[in-house]
């Protein structure tokens, strides 16, 4: 991480090695591992803390890794302002498969080939999706349509109209690629949906895709690097 970046975490965020002294007023970088939840977080958080308000500025899903930041008493008055903030990930996209969660939390629904997805391809690609875009909310989300989250409707095999919304991609670079597997970063307004990302990126290709890994390397200038690893923080404070 840069120096210069490092220069802009104001004294009340509290990063890797520093401890909580107070939880009054505390923002809290955490690095997140896979297979929990967001709220897992919370939860674990509460049993170290004095305080039970506790929250955090931004949602990652269970499979997914990296810096989720969390506010504790007056500091969650401060949320709006970290959900703002744009985001920076790094993942891989399976090109060739398709799931319904539009993640590799689902099983493959369809197999196409990926023999003629050139280097070429992938960056003309990638570039059609950087700027103002639309994208279409996964069937396997928590937003709520008709008072239900959606994830509830689609575990059902409920069909509905699904919700749009526009964000902003400032980047979508690729990396290595091995006729299956592209690792990719990406910059993105908050709301942005880097499942969608993954799978109407497959589709332009014209083989499908799905979400492989993610992780969240940063929120404005607030970077993982920075960040307490979970387990680290609740041994620490035993």
């Amino acid at each position: 991480m840069p120096p210069e970046t490092r220069k802009m975490t104001p004294e009340h965020v509290l990063s890797y090695p520093s401890r909580p002294e107070s939880w009054d007023d505390l923002v809290l970088l955490i690095d997140k591992e896979e297979g929990i939840t967001s709220f897992d977080i919370i939860r674990r958080l509460r049993r170290i803390s004095p305080i039970r308000k506790i929250g955090h500025a931004g949602t990652l899903d269970p499979m997914a890794t990296g810096l989720v930041i969390c506010l504790s008493g007056r500091a969650t008055k401060r949320m709006t302002t970290f959900m703002d903030m744009e985001k920076v990930y790094t993942g891989v996209i399976r090109l060739g498969e398709t799931t319904a969660s539009l993640d590799r939390e689902t099983p493959v629904e369809t197999v196409r080939p990926t023999s003629g997805v050139t280097a070429i391809a992938l960056d003309e690609t990638a570039r059609q999706f950087v700027g103002d875009i639309t994208q279409t909310t996964p069937a396997y989300s928590a937003v709520k349509v008709k008072g239900e989250r959606l994830y509830r409707k689609a575990r059902r095999g409920e069909r509905v109209t699904l919700p749009t919304r526009d964000v902003h991609i400032s980047e979508f670079t690729l990396g290595a690629f091995d006729g299956r597997d592209v690792s990719f970063r990406v910059t993105c307004s908050k709301g942005t949906y880097i499942r969608s990302l993954a799978s109407e990126f497959g589709e332009a290709l014209g083989c499908g895709g799905h979400l492989n890994r993610l992780r969240r390397q940063q929120i404005g200038p607030y970077h993982v690097d920075s960040a307490w690893p979970l387990s680290l923080l609740m041994d620490s404070m035993s």
